[in-house]
């Protein structure tokens, strides 16, 4: 199939389908925008909803603020984190949106690389072989000064806190988690700031990525790129833009509510092209292994999978 119009949506459906069959490998490459597609979001009426109390008291209107939020002690500032890793991550399972996904890739060979730390991948049926989460977990803990690279399984902890957190809103002084090996506190595993702690298993993630992708670049390669914006854009979002502009092999399937542009490299400098000038800086041939779709996610996985 040669080169297609980019408003005609089925044509765009049909294409990706082929492209997805024809593949000897896939890359998922995955942001907060996927999680919200399928329905994680960290506002309205799902905010609204789980943290009314939390609302009451210091008048939050969304999930991601109270994470940067000077508590007045620990008890009140992990009565909050409980609340939210049980609401994204701990107390969930699998989303039909990340199950459908799940369905289109199962048989191919795949990998998938996510900022996300709701660990939906793992929970709706991808090989825990198969992912990188290169930004943490929130069902991991470590040491809030990584004073040594271990991670803590911390679900056992979150439900209790979640059980035990009074009408003040705070959690009980033992509960607060107290590193093992410096005595300082503990921390959720989130790269947040100079002290997230890379252990073992994500150094693994990594290699095993990395080995993937290498591998994979010597075949026919599809990337699917769902909800990456500008926040990290250099862990996912560019590096596949430079895949599809120096692997002639490499298709790129980008979804995006608002952000389908392209990057180019020149120099050291990343410019952004909209995907409707893309003819004036790319070759018509490199702008045939790209499809934007900025229609619903749910829709078109649904489509993909007929």
């Amino acid at each position: 199939m040669g080169k297609i119009e980019k408003n005609d949506y089925d044509e765009r459906v049909e294409k990706l389908k082929e492209l997805i069959n024809d593949a000897d490998y896939i890359i998922i490459g995955a942001g907060a925008g996927l999680s919200a597609s399928a329905g994680l979001e960290y506002g309205g009426e799902r905010f609204r909803k789980n943290f009314p109390e939390f609302i009451e008291k210091y008048g939050f209107q969304d999930m991601y603020s109270p994470m940067f939020y000077p508590y007045g002690n620990s008890e009140e500032k992990w009565a909050y984190y409980a609340k939210h890793v049980f609401t994204n991550n701990v107390g969930m399972e699998g989303t039909e949106l990340y199950k459908k996904l799940f369905n289109l890739v199962k048989d191919k060979d795949y990998f998938v690389i996510t900022t996300n730390v709701d660990d939906q991948f793992l929970k709706s049926g991808f090989d825990e072989g198969r992912f990188f989460r290169t930004q943490g977990s929130y069902s991991k803990m470590q040491c809030s000064k990584a004073c040594h690279n271990k991670l803590y399984d911390d679900e056992e902890l979150i439900l209790e806190m979640i059980e035990k957190t009074d009408k003040d809103l705070k959690v009980p002084s033992e509960l607060v988690p107290i590193c093992p090996v410096c005595g300082e506190e503990m921390d959720l595993n989130l790269r947040k700031d100079s002290f997230f702690v890379e252990d073992d298993e994500w150094h693994k993630q990594k290699n095993n990525y990395l080995n993937f992708k290498e591998k994979a670049v010597n075949g026919k390669l599809l990337l699917l790129e769902f909800g990456i914006g500008f926040n990290t854009p250099i862990i996912i979002r560019f590096p596949f833009d430079n895949l599809v502009e120096s692997h002639e092999n490499v298709n790129l399937a980008r979804f995006n509510r608002s952000h389908l542009e392209m990057t180019i490299e020149q120099n050291g400098n990343y410019y952004l092209v909209p995907e409707n000038e893309l003819s004036e800086y790319l070759s018509p041939e490199i702008e045939e292994r790209y499809i934007p779709f900025n229609e619903n996610l749910e829709k078109t996985i649904y489509k993909l999978l007929k």
